[in-house]
């Protein structure tokens, strides 16, 4: 069974605690059910410090002990196994996309239980769209009797600012300096997380994904909006302003598409969805959507296909600059090419080239979406999970 790596040596107690409680939580998550003395030792903590730990995660509601006791060789006292409780709490998660708004409840394990695309139908007034997916939100909890929520997690892409809950500039939807978690948090009366979509998938990757266990992972996210995402350690990587990841302004040698920038070529606008549908219609097919390309190209339209492993090769080349300059472990890319066929997802790797960084579409599938918000406060709760709000209890 591999390791798990101990807690980061840190000097205040409370920053111990916290950072001990962690490791001891994700090793529930990866390795449940599992006895507290594997913990310990997949740790490093001391079995007395994994059974505090695990105590307070039981009284929290966060684990619970598991039915069949396991006894070690056939000696000793039999060990209880813990593993999450996943039957008690949920999460929500919001992902803010250009057409619509993904609303949806998720469990421990990051698993979707429910969700909702809420159309913006032309309405994306910050504070309308943001009060319908708190209304959306309320619907989905209704669904699901007795769950409770911990928080709300929202992801949405261009600039967003973690650490303020700031959406500070998205030229698709027109959003600027947009308090998300402030005018989210009133509307749900709960605790709101923001951050933007390609570093919460990134950390969903890491907790829930294919990423789990690596040292270091590349998420690029191609949507209406495309961006990137780093980690390494523990860690995705910020900057100053959360303004890591922007690459919607790489210049594309050959590019032909003409940006808002007042430049030609730029990475966004030569992936874009917006660019993928226009295409398609000029060449006669019935597309609204990316979905829509996708059907013809299963129809066997070969324009469709056409258009669609161009695409997924031009996502290669980008990932493959990327990877130039970050050299990663791993790569994970959210395309919706990528994801559904196969020659699409040759065509990426082909374009990234041999002897990479193995690359893989998402984990979570038709998912990924509701996955992005929801893993925005999963993050938060598998890092500190103390804090899990006592009035929850």
């Amino acid at each position: 069974m591999p390791r798990t790596a101990p807690p980061p040596p840190a000097s205040p107690p409370r920053d111990r605690r916290r950072s001990s409680a962690s490791v001891v939580l994700r090793s529930v998550l990866e390795h449940g059910p599992v006895a507290r003395s594997t913990i310990a030792r997949l740790t490093g903590l001391s079995p007395a410090s994994v059974t505090d730990y695990c105590a307070r995660f039981t009284e929290l509601g966060l684990i619970r002990e598991t039915e069949a006791p396991q006894r070690v060789r056939g000696v000793g006292r039999p060990h209880v196994p813990v593993d999450l409780d996943d039957s008690r709490f949920v999460v929500g998660g919001v992902h803010v996309a250009v057409p619509y708004t993904t609303v949806a409840l998720l469990d421990l394990r990051g698993r979707v239980v429910v969700r909702r695309e809420l159309k913006h139908a032309g309405r994306t007034e910050p504070r309308a769209v943001l009060a319908r997916a708190a209304a959306g939100l309320a619907a989905l909890l209704d669904e699901v009797p007795g769950s409770r929520p911990l928080g709300v997690g929202v992801a949405v892409g261009g600039w967003v600012d973690r650490d303020s809950g700031t959406v500070v500039e998205h030229p698709l939807l027109g959003w600027r300096e947009v308090p998300v978690r402030e005018l989210l948090g009133a509307g749900t009366g709960l605790p709101v997380h923001v951050d933007g979509h390609a570093r919460a998938l990134v950390n969903g990757e890491r907790l829930f994904g294919r990423a789990r266990g690596s040292r270091s992972v590349l998420h690029l996210f191609v949507g209406n909006v495309v961006d990137a995402a780093f980690a390494t350690g523990d860690e995705v990587h910020h900057g100053p302003r959360s303004q890591a990841g922007t690459i919607a302004h790489l210049p594309v040698p050959g590019g032909t598409e003409a940006c808002a920038c007042g430049r030609t070529g730029c990475l966004q606008v030569e992936l874009g969805e917006r660019t993928l549908v226009r295409r398609a219609r000029a060449a006669g097919i019935v597309a609204g959507n990316p979905m829509d390309v996708l059907a013809a190209a299963r129809a066997g339209d070969p324009v469709a296909v056409r258009l669609l492993v161009e695409r997924a090769r031009l996502t290669g080349r980008a990932a493959a600059l990327l990877l130039d300059v970050l050299n990663p472990e791993c790569v994970v890319v959210t395309e919706v090419g990528a994801l559904y066929r196969e020659d699409c997802l040759a065509a990426l790797r082909e374009a990234v080239g041999p002897r990479r960084a193995p690359v893989a579409p998402t984990s979570f599938g038709a998912g990924v979406l509701a996955v992005a918000g929801g893993s925005v406060v999963l993050d938060v709760l598998y890092r500190d999970p103390l804090n899990t709000s006592p009035e929850l209890i």
